[in-house]
């Protein structure tokens, strides 16, 4: 569930948020359409800066590797188990992995669209087949998915580097239909609440209330791609399946208006 992500906004673009502006500087990359999680790249993150008074846009490793990982070898060992892809919201502060960060380091991570998958049984088909989708807001060249991060330091290598973990909550009705499986989303907030998710002095119930907030549907839009997207240059590319019924009443293969 959103391990499938996409941010394209153009270099000479600012990022903004409420009253903050940043630019994009040459070590930040802004121009990734599609990455996997899995691929365990590093991706663009608003951190606070001050208590959320300023914010840092800076590149952070898609993964949230907990302080006590002593080395790299120790985490990819521990990734045969489980993901730290994702954080479900709901469970921020049951999980010790993720308690002190969902107080302390909270962050943004952006986003221009991200892919999820449906799964439909066709007539005369013995099992589901996943369809791919991507999911954006129109009108949005970006947006913010909730986050938290962790420093992390290789105690083998010396390496150090920050990590992350997109914030996750229950499906609101188009990510029902799309992602119709574990009927999951990213964590969206508009820019009031990406802004309040930053500040310092939160409390838990806040947090919890913010990391839980389901983006409305009807200012999202949903619609498939080819299954092979990966290979493509655009993989946004909007493709229908003729089996393939649609997600609500508006006609067959339409956008619908609304990356565990």
């Amino acid at each position: 569930m959103c391990y499938y992500n996409g941010v394209k906004v153009s270099k000479n673009q600012l990022i903004k948020l409420l009253q903050l502006e940043k630019e994009i500087n040459n070590i930040i990359n802004t121009e990734i359409p599609l990455q996997s999680g899995f691929e365990y790249k590093e991706w663009p993150i608003l951190k606070p800066v001050n208590g959320g008074s300023d914010v840092e846009l800076t590149m952070a490793h898609w993964e949230f590797i907990p302080a006590w990982s002593k080395s790299m070898e120790e985490v990819n060992e521990a990734r045969k188990k489980f993901t730290t892809l994702n954080a479900i919201g709901e469970e921020l502060f049951d999980k010790k992995t993720y308690k002190d960060a969902a107080m302390k380091r909270r962050c943004l991570v952006l986003s221009s669209g991200f892919y999820e998958w449906r799964h439909y049984k066709p007539e005369g088909s013995k099992k589901d087949i996943a369809y791919p989708y991507y999911v954006s807001l129109p009108g949005k060249e970006y947006f913010y998915m909730a986050g938290i991060w962790q420093p992390w330091t290789d105690r083998t290598s010396g390496e150090t580097m920050d990590t992350f973990a997109i914030v996750t909550t229950k499906a609101n009705s188009l990510m029902e239909g799309v992602h119709n499986k574990k009927k999951r989303m990213p964590t969206i907030l508009p820019e009031a609440l990406a802004f309040e998710w930053l500040q310092d002095g939160l409390s838990q119930e806040r947090i919890k209330e913010l990391a839980t907030y389901q983006f409305p549907a009807e200012e999202m839009a949903a619609h498939t791609i080819p299954k092979d997207f990966k290979i493509y240059e655009d993989p946004t590319a909007e493709f229908q399946y003729s089996e393939l019924p649609p997600l609500g009443n508006d006609g067959p293969m339409m956008n619908i208006g609304l990356f565990g």
